[in-house]
């Protein structure tokens, strides 16, 4: 496996934040760095972040393929499943991160979303936290789940004031609160 240098990442990296071809640029260095994990991690970033799904998909699991332990790729890989409506893929896909020291800010999340899924908010909203006080290497991340977070925090005040349990559907509909919230966090995703 031959890796893209640092010098040519720092560059890509720089273009891709002056918006200087994105997808592009990536692929050129891709044509020259098929196996670089980092590459495809970037370029599903950028198709997710441009709405091509099904590509997105492939390029970020085409990174935890070649790195299992790109836990960063990992991560991603799950939360644009999950916001795609693939709970059970989500989970498949984190389930390694779960081994993750406890101090872990991906574990933390990755719990945290686990909860959410399950429509345990107070549960959710407490692992996120913890996640968010200690991820200090990836702001974007942080900013996404303080998203979810607020919405998280309004479903759990909505359901204690109408019910005692976070389950009970209460309009008649079978759809979740929290697949509700996932599908319109999926809807405006950001780049990582």
């Amino acid at each position: 496996m031959t890796l893209c240098s640092e010098n040519e990442m720092r560059d890509l990296v720089a273009k891709l934040e002056r918006g200087d071809g994105g997808r592009d640029a990536i692929e050129a260095c891709l044509s020259s760095h098929p196996d670089d994990p980092r590459l495809h991690f970037m370029l599903g970033s950028v198709l997710a972040e441009r709405g091509d799904a099904i590509a997105a998909h492939g390029a970020l699991e085409r990174a935890v393929a070649l790195a299992p332990e790109f836990h960063i790729a990992r991560y991603q890989l799950g939360f644009f499943e999950l916001t795609s409506g693939e709970a059970d893929r989500a989970l498949s896909t984190w389930g390694p991160l779960l081994r993750l020291a406890d101090d872990n800010y991906l574990r933390k999340f990755v719990e945290g979303l686990t909860f959410l899924i399950r429509d345990e908010f107070s549960a959710a909203a407490t692992k996120l936290r913890e996640g968010i006080a200690l991820n200090r290497e990836n702001e974007p991340i942080n900013n996404d789940i303080r998203l979810i977070l607020s919405q998280v925090e309004e479903l759990a005040q909505t359901r204690a004031g109408t019910d005692t349990t976070d389950k009970d559907d209460q309009d008649g509909t079978d759809q979740s609160a929290t697949s509700v919230l996932l599908g319109q966090f999926g809807a405006n995703r950001t780049r990582h």
